[in-house]
């Protein structure tokens, strides 16, 4: 019998045995990382009341901060991950953290506007070359567990981006803009880590980062069914994204307006709710692993509808309840979609991260100013009450193949 076992070629060891033990080592320094560097891109948005006063900005010239950054961390992320796929470049990690790092110099310095501008695409710059590469190496280092890793990955940079205006509102605001420098430190930090993380990436991505012989041929799927897959999956992300830019741009607004709370009860509000953000990104993931992605993203999406249809008609107690269960289900969601999107196209793990961060980014950018204006014109309350139907767009997940039983 032992004989037999020692004879065994790859391809008839069981999956779970076939695969590399999970690097947490690895996974903990990427997560660490993207809490750093999401921590630090949230600083653009927290700071803008300071800019907004020390430049004399008008609302049009804030709004064009956030396009330069959101342009240049949204549209370039997808040409990262596809150059990326066909040249692994190990480095690139701490060479992208390396822009973020010069974009907050130039933040804390800047003269005048234009400069400014500048600032933004430097750090964008440095999150479209991050995520996509990070999320590679997550892969890389899940051992099979591909759903846990990614997870695991993200909850690091939701806590981070929930910790930024925190931060800011301590440090920033009593000590002016030039306090944002101190930021730096959190950067070079990354770097450090990320030099760690990068000497492991070069050691094996010829191992690991191309996809098991089965894994390709498994997906019996044609080039127009991984297409329309794909849409699906750019719709529920408009759906997520767009619903999330209603809370983390307006919800202190909407409580203001709506309950007269003061502003920092609202801000607490707000915090409370990016927690349960980060809380719920841990969950989808290694659920998906289990019992399937297409469930986990069917629960995620549609499954929230009946929280967020009831959120404009409560109070505050209740209105904060809810907003901490849309948090932890909603944010389930897109872990479950990046590793679906990655096993619908084996092989291209760095563009489909590039192209679905990227997405998430460009649709929380023009969700909020979207419905910024819809605030203008109709009122916040309206706002809440137009986003409430959002996640019902789930439904279409009941189009999306399911791979599990297509590999079984």
């Amino acid at each position: 019998m032992q004989t037999r076992v020692e004879e065994m070629t790859p391809a008839t060891v069981p999956p779970a045995r076939a695969e590399h033990a999970t690097e947490f080592r690895i996974l903990g320094a990427i997560s660490f990382s993207h809490l750093l560097n999401d921590m630090i891109q949230s600083l653009i948005l927290a700071i803008y009341p300071i800019l907004k006063s020390g430049f004399n900005l008008s609302f049009a010239q804030v709004g064009l901060i956030t396009l330069t950054y959101q342009l240049t961390a949204s549209l370039l992320q997808p040409a990262v991950g596809m150059f990326t796929d066909k040249k692994p470049m190990p480095y690139s990690l701490p060479v992208g953290m390396g822009f973020t790092l010069c974009g907050l110099l130039l933040l804390a310095t800047a003269p005048n506007f234009a400069v400014l501008l500048v600032a933004a695409a430097l750090v964008g710059t440095g999150s479209s070359v991050f995520h996509p590469e990070s999320s590679r190496v997550a892969r890389m280092a899940s051992g099979g567990r591909h759903g846990l890793a990614q997870s695991l990955f993200q909850v690091g940079g939701n806590a981070g981006s929930s910790l930024g205006p925190l931060l800011a509102a301590w440090i920033i605001v009593p000590h002016g803009r030039g306090s944002v420098a101190w930021f730096s430190l959190a950067a070079l930090l990354a770097m450090v880590v990320l030099m760690q993380v990068s000497r492991w990436y070069r050691d094996h991505h010829a191992e690991r980062g191309k996809p098991k012989a089965r894994h390709v041929s498994a997906v019996s799927l044609t080039r127009a069914q991984v297409g329309a897959s794909l849409f699906i999956l750019g719709v529920l992300i408009f759906s997520k994204y767009f619903y999330l830019a209603s809370i983390s741009s307006y919800f202190t607004f909407y409580l203001i307006h709506k309950f007269g709370v003061s502003v920092p009860n609202a801000q607490t509000h707000l915090f409370v709710f990016l927690f349960a953000v980060a809380a719920g990104s841990l969950i989808g993931g290694p659920v998906g692993d289990r019992i399937g992605r297409k469930w986990v993203i069917w629960a995620s999406i549609l499954g929230v509808a009946p929280f967020t249809l009831l959120l404009p008609h409560v109070d505050l107690f209740w209105t904060g309840v809810l907003t901490v269960i849309i948090g932890l289900i909603l944010s389930s969601a897109f872990s479950a979609i990046l590793v679906y999107a990655q096993e619908l196209i084996p092989g291209r793990v760095g563009m489909i991260s590039g192209l679905f961060f990227g997405f998430a980014f460009g649709m929380g950018g023009i969700g909020a100013a979207v419905l910024g204006h819809i605030a203008d014109a109709r009122g916040i309350e309206y706002v809440y009450g137009l986003c409430a139907y959002l996640p019902l767009i789930g439904i279409i997940t009941a189009f999306l193949p399911n791979l599990e039983r297509r590999r079984a």
